[in-house]
């Protein structure tokens, strides 16, 4: 049926939140643009490195004039699906919250909300996507009774870069000495020229480093000086379209403690995590006590010396690193998207039915 073949995909990017929210929900479009659907994002902030990416990847997209999560701003987005008939909205972002679903709920839309730590007061979605280790029920006891969720890392979003590596054998040398530094979309704390820093400070001079620079990254010039600085080999990358390659490239990593963990888990790569928001703190501890990644901490109190000795101490335990990319691969299959569409449509399949009744 044509008016199932649309969804309108709700989630912004910037300096500020970085391009998580976009990203796994481009995983999401991709499967969905492989079915026969189309995809729509619709977003209250413009950059011109992700509207390229996106129109790379076959989607389309929308800016709207509300102010980012208001009810006018809500209505605007409702009004959109109504236009092109979508099937669902995809809401991801933590400014998002229990009005603002009510309102595309009372315009007649059907809602997958994505969630990380249970933020909105209320929940009146028809399904709401928790994907992380730590996802429980008890985050949403304030739902409606229609409310369904999808909790856990079965629903992990993985964009169709990685698909490719399923099941690649990944090989684990005595000593690592290829370094990918992964600071997310944004870094505004400028934790990649830290990380660049410390690898000069321990003067790892047979090793090769791969830095990568988001696309809302505000300071790629001083990284660009702090590569040219360097004694080391690092190389710097920005705006970057396939990590996965990057991720088979390396044999640890550094990164911050959003969506990127789950990649590397999937990749099999060992990592160190810096915990850069609140929304980190459990996906950092989760991931740790799981033995997939080492917790590092906030990276406020991560001091160059204590960087330095876990870098140490991990790239010389083949060991451990072993047993971390072992657990990563178990824990995340990468089927995600594939099983979040299979929802979907059954939600979808569901609602036509009592509407025919």
């Amino acid at each position: 049926m044509a008016h199932l073949q649309t969804i309108i995909f709700r989630a912004d990017a910037g300096p500020d939140i970085g391009t998580g929210h976009v990203m796994r929900c481009l995983a999401l479009a991709q499967a969905w643009l492989e079915r026969g659907g189309r995809a729509v994002f619709a977003m209250s902030r413009r950059f011109l490195e992700l509207e390229s990416r996106l129109t790379a990847q076959g989607v389309d997209f929308i800016y709207l004039a509300g102010e980012s999560g208001s009810q006018a701003e809500a209505l605007e987005t409702a009004c959109l699906a109504q236009r092109s008939g979508a099937a669902w909205i995809v809401i991801d972002g933590y400014n998002f919250g229990a009005e603002y679903q009510k309102q595309i709920k009372d315009q007649g839309g059907r809602v997958l909300f994505i969630d990380d730590y249970g933020h909105a007061a209320y929940y009146y979605a028809d399904l709401v996507l928790n994907q992380n280790l730590h996802a429980r029920g008890e985050l949403y006891q304030n739902r409606t009774p229609d409310t369904r969720l999808l909790l856990g890392c079965d629903y992990i979003l993985l964009r169709h870069e990685f698909q490719t590596w399923r099941g690649w054998p990944r090989d684990i040398p005595a000593q690592a000495r290829n370094l990918l530094i992964t600071m997310g979309g944004s870094d505004p704390e400028n934790l990649t020229q830290q990380v660049i820093s410390t690898l000069g400070e321990l003067g790892l001079i047979d090793w090769d480093c791969i830095a990568v620079a988001g696309p809302t990254n505000p300071h790629y010039a001083q990284l660009v000086s702090a590569v040219q600085a360097s004694s080391l080999s690092v190389r710097l990358e920005r705006n970057v379209t396939d990590m996965s390659t990057l991720m088979a490239w390396a044999d640890v990593a550094v990164s911050a403690g959003g969506t990127v963990c789950w990649e590397m888990a999937f990749m099999g790569l060992p990592n160190l995590v810096m915990i850069t928001a609140d929304n980190q703190v459990e996906v950092a501890q989760w991931l740790h006590q799981q033995g997939v990644a080492v917790n590092l901490g906030w990276s406020r109190d991560i001091s160059s010396l204590f960087l330095g000795d876990q870098l140490t101490r991990l790239s010389s335990d083949a060991g451990r690193r072993t047993q971390m990319s072992r657990q990563g691969r178990r824990i995340v299959d990468g089927l995600g998207p594939a099983r979040v569409i299979a929802e979907l449509n059954k939600v979808n399949h569901h609602l036509d039915l009592t509407d025919e009744e």
